[in-house]
């Protein structure tokens, strides 16, 4: 969950934006961390909440069970493919290896084409700045093309990406 517990409260507030808007949450099953308390507030407030989690990972007792929906799959690759068909966007809030993993192939299979579907990072209190710093950087040293740079959207608030992430489907 991190030690910041802005981080944890972004979580708790994007859970209740998105059961308020009618967004149904997919992610990876887990009752743990940041996305454990994104669930819990979706569903506290009324939401769906779809997960999708590896044998694997149920077997340790990591599965959320009290979940709309949840669907258990062969490996995390599975997992990622699922979750990737089931969803209209995808938000990565502030986290480590595994969150920039998900986020940097999601981004890569939109830049070849497997979907047309935004991406965002939420970048509170700057987390990803750096990261977007990169990204820049790799477009100004020429290896990265712009358009591909234009395909990770960031906002500082929940709001914000939303709305950013809503004019990219346009």
């Amino acid at each position: 969950m991190g030690h910041r517990p802005e981080f944890q409260a972004a979580a708790g507030e994007l859970g209740r934006t998105l059961a308020e808007r009618g967004i149904e949450l997919v992610y990876g099953g887990a009752k743990v961390g940041l996305m454990g308390i994104i669930a819990d507030a979706t569903l506290a407030a009324g939401g769906k909440v779809l997960g999708v989690i590896p044998h694997s990972l149920v077997a340790k007792e990591l599965a959320h069970r009290g979940l709309t929906e949840l669907f258990t799959v062969e490996s995390m690759h599975a997992r990622k493919t699922m979750m990737a068909h089931l969803s209209d966007a995808f938000i990565a809030l502030p986290g480590g290896w595994g969150t920039l993993e998900e986020t940097f192939e999601i981004v890569t299979w939109a830049q070849i084409g497997y979907h047309q579907k935004p991406v965002g990072l939420l970048n509170l209190n700057g987390y990803y700045q750096p990261l977007l710093d990169f990204a820049d950087r790799a477009v100004s040293d020429g290896l990265l093309q712009a358009p591909n740079r234009r395909l990770l959207h960031d906002g500082p608030t929940i709001p914000e990406l939303l709305r950013r992430l809503e004019a990219a489907k346009k």
